[in-house]
Parts: C-alpha cells; sequence; structure tokens
C-alpha cells in the first residue's frame, strides 16, 4: 500500500519572531535546520517508504527543508518538483505584522476566524512577484486567501502530480507549510469547515499516511 508523507518546513525566521509569512520568502532558522534533519532521520527509519517524487513550494523554507530531509533519509537521488500551487497561504496585508499586534489591531475573534477558518479572507494586500513566478502561466496572483482558496489551487496539483502516482503505488513526500498543509488534510481526513479550525500543523513533525489502492486512508501516523 503507497506511503504519502506529509512535513511541515522547520522553524523559520518569520516563525520565531512570530509574525506572519504567507508568500514572503524567509530562511530556516539554526533551530529549523536542526528540526528538518531530525525529520529526515525519522523517515529513515520508515523500512517500507521509497518516495520515487519529493514536491515542495517554491519557498525557500520549503525547499531548505526539502533538501535537509533528502540528504538525511538518503533520498537525495529523488526528483524534487516545486511549484507555488504548494506555497503557503496568501495572508494579503498582515504579511510581515507580528501576530500578537495583529489580536490588538483587528480583535481576537477576527484574527482567529482569518488563521483558522476555511472561507475567511484577510484583507487584501499586494501580489509577490519575482522570479520564482516567471516560468508559471498564472492567472493572477493573489493578493489574499482564505483556507478555501488555498485548497482549491492545490488540490490540482495534488490530483494530477502526487495522487496519480500513488494509484500507480508509488509512495510520494511532500514538504509544504502550515495552511497549504491544513488545506490538503482537511481534504484526505474529510475535515469539517468548523472542525479545521483546531487542526495545527508543527514544524517538521512527518505525518505518514497509509493508503489503500483506491486511496482511503487505512492509517495515520505522526513520527516523533
Amino acid at each position: 500500500m503507497p506511503k504519502l508523507v506529509l512535513i511541515r518546513h522547520g522553524e523559520s525566521i518569520a516563525n520565531f519572531s512570530n509574525v506572519y509569512t504567507g508568500w514572503n520568502d524567509v530562511e530556516l532558522t539554526a533551530r529549523g535546520i536542526r528540526q528538518a534533519q531530525t525529520a529526515g532521520e525519522l523517515i529513515a527509519g520508515l523500512s517500507d517508504f521509497e518516495p520515487t517524487c519529493i514536491h515542495t513550494s517554491v519557498l525557500k523554507r520549503a525547499i531548505m527543508t526539502a533538501n535537509i530531509v533528502a540528504a538525511a533519509s538518503d533520498f537525495l537521488y529523488v526528483p524534487i518538483m516545486k511549484t507555488w500551487r504548494l506555497n503557503e497561504r496568501h495572508y494579503g496585508k498582515l504579511r510581515g505584522l507580528n501576530k500578537e499586534a495583529s489580536r490588538v489591531i483587528f480583535g481576537e475573534e477576527q484574527v482567529l476566524e482569518w488563521r483558522r477558518g476555511f472561507y475567511a479572507i484577510p484583507p487584501a494586500g499586494e501580489p509577490v512577484s519575482g522570479r520564482a513566478y516567471h516560468n508559471y502561466d498564472m492567472p493572477s496572483l493573489p493578493r489574499a486567501e482564505s483556507l478555501y482558496q488555498t485548497q482549491q489551487r492545490l488540490l490540482p496539483y495534488y490530483q494530477d502530480c502526487v495522487a496519480n502516482r500513488l494509484l500507480q503505488g508509488e509512495d510520494q513526500l511532500i514538504v509544504a507549510h502550515g495552511s497549504s498543509l491544513r488545506a490538503l488534510i482537511k481534504k484526505l481526513e474529510k475535515i469539517s469547515d468548523t472542525a479545521i479550525v483546531q487542526v495545527e500543523v508543527p514544524n517538521a513533525e512527518p505525518l505518514v499516511y497509509t493508503m489503500d489502492q483506491q486511496l482511503r486512508l487505512v492509517n495515520r501516523e505522526i513520527l516523533h
């Protein structure tokens, strides 16, 4: 039975500073690098996991984590595919704002809804541009996204590039971000719109799904 492993990137500079990151491109902290190394070592301990592809975003904190994990688990030979569709959700005007400060400015309930709700969209900010996006046929760069919108833009990639390989019996590894992984987990585990508020994805803790031939979940395990 194929396995799908999901990993959120290690601690980033923005995580350490407690600010909203979204599509801002920040690096890992020293702690984040160690977390990625540990995650790779945990994956190396999976005796029946042999991914044929590693999928990640175009943001450096996820790419760095994917490279470290691949090295630590002896999967450097495995192709790494990078796509904007696995990027973190775009936090609009919240990008770069301290999370505690946002609660003071907008109110705790409103911030919770923006951060954890499924359909809530934070105030629109500026789209992100740069060389990382030049090769993509994108209808438009987002200015802010709900978790629902994040799910909608990542699912085509998941179906075409991940699920199709899983259906052929190939293990897959995804290294992405807290909200993009929450959006995927919601779909995979059939989590309700209200229950998703309680779902948290810690940095660099591998989540292992074992699936049957119809990609129904057989087992779920978090590696510690």
